[in-house]
């Protein structure tokens, strides 16, 4: 029997490949000679270089680089097995976690960092880059990303411009004759699970500028700062993205992305089943366990047990998902490929306590569903 295992982390308790260690212990004590195939998964946010790394036998690599507030943080990225790819999440340069919440102001704050850790997978002289865009702390639309790749963007007197969100009303000029030209020789995919344009009602001020600190005041001064940039991008580039689906993400780095790096949009769940292979083995599988920390009716939208439950349902191969909790209508699942559905959390227990005891819950929930498996399919 071929089981393939490929779950998602359980967000402040365990990684995806230590869910997936606990299920196959648990598996284990009753089928102890299936087949086991470990894929730790993501959906392009948090816990996707973790991944990818866990999941091609890659590693990590940590740099220092200039964070959202112009201080140093340290960040990483990931260099995945394959030795030609790096995976990249934003949020680590660039996340709205390194501000703190009486400094939050996307006015401010830049993706200066984003595009060290960019230049740092260039070095090491990959032929592809992923990057998961959730969790920004800023709305510059990518700018400080490009002026750290070397391009310019001037204003009347042919300076750079200020960082941050604020720094694009002064923008009068693109230049990206200066621009890393090894970026020509790299595919870089984005990972992009939100459809919003870079201005407008949906766009990244009115929607995500608020919970990054912005004023009322401040997000409409930001929009007008975004359709500055967008007008100017596509007099000089040639290139119109202020209504691409998905340009608004990360405060606009989707659009940057697109413009100056000629990057695509994915979603996120589809990137990484692509770079772990997950199809292949899946293919001639018997069972797909799946999971995550919560499912719930947001599921269907692009993340994990539903995108690994939909690739299984391609070759006909069953799928169960475990979940730390079940809530909000998490029924709509079972259209989208999922055919059991199984919470890890024995009984009434504080969050505190399940979070602590997420390894055993894991493993011994996997042993209560192998145990029903055996019940029908012994001899």
């Amino acid at each position: 029997m071929k089981v393939v295992i490929a779950p998602d982390s359980f967000k402040e308790s365990l990684t995806a490949l230590e869910v997936a260690n606990a299920i196959e212990e648990g598996l284990s004590e009753l089928l102890p000679n299936a087949n086991y195939v470990k894929i730790p998964m993501a959906d392009g946010g948090e816990g996707t270089v973790q991944s990818l790394v866990d999941a091609t036998g890659g590693f990590i690599e940590k740099v220092s680089v200039i964070g959202p507030l112009g201080n140093k943080v340290e960040a990483f990225y990931g260099l995945l097995g394959d030795g030609k790819t790096a995976a990249i999440e934003m949020a680590s340069a660039s996340g709205i976690h390194l501000v703190p919440f009486e400094k939050r102001n996307p006015m401010n704050t830049t993706t200066w960092g984003t595009g060290e850790l960019i230049i740092e997978a260039l070095d090491k002289g990959v032929e592809k880059i992923i990057i998961g865009i959730g969790g920004s702390a800023t709305n510059d639309g990518g700018a400080g990303m490009v002026q750290a790749l070397g391009g310019k963007l001037l204003d009347n007197e042919g300076k750079q411009i200020p960082l941050g969100g604020a720094g694009l009303e002064k923008l009068a000029r693109i230049d990206v004759s200066t621009l890393d030209p090894r970026l020509k020789e790299v595919t870089i995919e984005v990972a992009c699970d939100v459809d919003n344009p870079l201005t407008g009602p949906k766009g990244a001020s009115a929607i995500y500028g608020p919970q990054k600190g912005a004023t009322p005041e401040q997000i409409e001064l930001l929009d007008e700062n975004l359709a500055i940039y967008a007008r100017i991008i596509e007099r000089d580039l040639g290139k119109s993205i202020e209504h691409v689906p998905g340009a608004g993400a990360a405060g606009g780095l989707g659009a940057g992305l697109l413009a100056f790096l000629s990057s695509e949009l994915k979603r996120g769940g589809d990137l990484v089943i692509e770079a772990t292979r997950l199809e292949e083995e899946v293919r001639d599988a018997d069972l797909v366990i799946t999971g995550e920390g919560g499912i719930n009716h947001q599921t269907i939208h692009g993340k994990t047990p539903t995108c690994v439950a939909l690739t299984a349902k391609k070759h006909g191969v069953p799928v169960i998902a475990i979940a730390g909790s079940l809530t909000n209508d998490y029924k709509n699942v079972y259209d989208y490929g999922i055919d059991a559905l199984f919470s890890v959390v024995p009984g009434i227990v504080s969050l505190e306590e399940a979070l602590e005891k997420g390894y055993e819950n894991v493993k011994n929930t996997a042993r209560n569903i192998v145990a029903v498996i055996k019940f029908f399919i012994k001899e």
